[in-house]
């Protein structure tokens, strides 16, 4: 996989920008949690998970992704009074300790968002794309914040229930395309809009293979591209690991494809070895940059 000619981004809001013309930035994932995946539990505690932002912030996090709710395959909804419970006192007090810190909602109820957004939140992570809760896409409209729209085929409890396509990549770039303009057509600003191709939602092992080599394809979109193979089955299946916490290096060799391929956001949960990925692939690429 050579490197590809890579689309520069700014995307501004009242107060806050990210500025997507270098390298990748990292997305440290924060689930407070009690049945992720990968990390259920372990920052379920406010205090715990105040502590581990900051260390992912002080790793070289450029943002950090928090989420009151898992949609690892098999997962049922959370209340979002529960995601608020969970996620508000969360998001204020890293927002108090480190200002300056984009801080995005992993969210698909409008509810959880606008108080996620309350709370010193930037940026809607939206794993359903806007079709979850028609309130979301004015309330991101109305708010002036940055969205994550990201494929998912079914829903986290039956996604990975025999999950087909007749072409992966076109059927993806058809699906981001159509929610993209839902979102402008509901008043969101198309300088706001993030597109992920959603690594593990409704996907074979072959399926997310194919999407991360064939991942340059999705720059017909015109939106900065988010990746997050963090730690996912699909790697576990290539290498023979059932342990998540033992994917790094391979979510490590992901990162690299996904940084040449020109990437914009990674979403990862092991943040020194991303930032380290990403600032070398992109010195490869960019090696005019390093005289």
């Amino acid at each position: 996989m050579g490197t590809t000619s890579r689309h520069h981004y700014r995307i501004t809001w009242p107060g806050g920008e990210l500025d997507l013309t270098g390298r990748p930035l990292v997305m440290g994932v924060l689930n407070v949690t009690p049945d992720s995946f990968s990390d259920g539990g372990e920052f379920f505690d406010p205090a715990t998970a105040i502590d581990h932002a900051g260390e992912m912030i002080r790793a070289g996090a450029d943002l950090i992704d928090v989420g009151g709710e898992s949609t690892r395959p098999g997962s049922d909804p959370v209340p979002a009074a529960e995601q608020i419970r969970r996620t508000r006192p969360v998001i204020a007090a890293v927002r108090d300790a480190f200002p300056r810190v984009p801080i995005s909602i992993d969210a698909r109820l409008a509810e959880v968002a606008a108080a996620a957004l309350d709370a010193g939140a930037e940026i809607v992570n939206d794993v359903a794309a806007l079709r979850d809760d028609p309130a979301m896409a004015t309330l991101a409209a109305e708010r002036q914040v940055p969205i994550v729209l990201m494929h998912m085929l079914g829903r986290p409890k039956t996604m990975q229930q025999d999950p087909q396509y007749d072409d992966v990549v076109a059927d993806i770039t058809a699906f981001l395309s159509d929610r993209i303009d839902a979102a402008t057509a509901a008043g969101i600003d198309r300088g706001r809009i993030i597109v992920d191709p959603g690594i593990g939602f409704g996907k074979t092992t072959r399926h997310n293979l194919e999407v991360i080599r064939r991942l340059a394809e999705f720059a017909a979109l015109d939106a900065p591209l988010l990746v997050g193979p963090s730690r996912k089955r699909f790697i576990g299946a290539v290498l023979g690991i059932d342990d998540p916490h033992d994917r790094v290096a391979g979510t490590s060799a992901v990162l690299a494809a996904a940084t040449l391929a020109g990437a914009h956001i990674v979403r990862v949960h092991d943040v020194p070895e991303a930032v380290h990925v990403t600032r070398m692939c992109h010195a490869i690429a960019h090696p005019e940059d390093h005289a």
